[in-house]
């Protein structure tokens, strides 16, 4: 059997060609795999508005000698909220290319697709600033690594901070932003998190310049 149904969600989506498309999905079951998706940019194509990034769902897939082809999309949900807030579309860019980022083939990726959903979740809901979303989801990302650091008890850090990434180290992927703390231990976290984030990426990431520019004209 060269079929294959997996639960994923899309980070990256080009053309390829005319009427292709490449895909790149964070998927429960095998990681971060490649598709192509013939025909998806011809108007009437069976895939037209259901391969485009942010798109979480079941992919049945045909696998080839080299590839990945996509035969059928259920979508559960489309993010259609991104179209309306540019910039929680930028802030959640920005999340699908870390996913991409430590995201691995055949690998047991579950926890960093559980926590890139709750994220974007978030990013649509009002009651939550992207700040706090981008912070505890880099923080995150990067413990599921192994590459975050807790503070120990002889560094100059606060203690409500220390409790926080302690919390969030232990927490599930989806449960990791359901804490609070004050203003100026938030501002702790944040430095700490950029410190560690500019240690950790190799690379830049191109939509972190649009969230800068989208927060100078806000």
């Amino acid at each position: 059997m060269n079929d294959y149904k997996v639960t994923g969600i899309i980070i990256k989506s080009e053309p390829i060609g005319d009427y292709d498309r490449r895909l790149v999905l964070l998927t429960k079951e095998k990681g971060k795999i490649s598709a192509f998706a013939k025909g998806a940019l011809r108007p009437t194509n069976r895939f037209m508005g259901c391969v485009d990034p942010f798109t979480f769902g079941i992919f049945s897939l045909y696998a080839g000698s080299s590839s990945y082809s996509l035969t059928k999309v259920e979508v559960k949900n489309y993010f259609e909220g991104f179209r309306k807030d540019l910039n929680a579309t930028f802030y959640g860019t920005y999340f699908l290319e870390i996913a991409d980022y430590f995201g691995h083939e055949n690998t047991d990726n579950v926890r960093l697709m559980r926590l890139l959903y709750r994220a974007l979740t978030l990013l649509l809901d009002d009651s939550v600033s992207n700040d706090f979303v981008k912070t505890v989801y880099e923080m995150k990302a990067v413990m599921l690594e192994g590459l975050f650091p807790i503070p120990d008890e002889n560094e100059d850090f606060p203690e409500g901070g220390r409790r926080a990434i302690r919390y969030v180290y232990e927490a599930r992927a989806e449960d990791a932003f359901s804490f609070k703390v004050s203003d100026e231990t938030f501002a702790e976290l944040k430095k700490k998190t950029d410190s560690v984030c500019k240690n950790t990426f190799d690379k830049e990431f191109k939509s972190l310049s649009m969230i800068a520019f989208a927060e100078e004209n806000t």
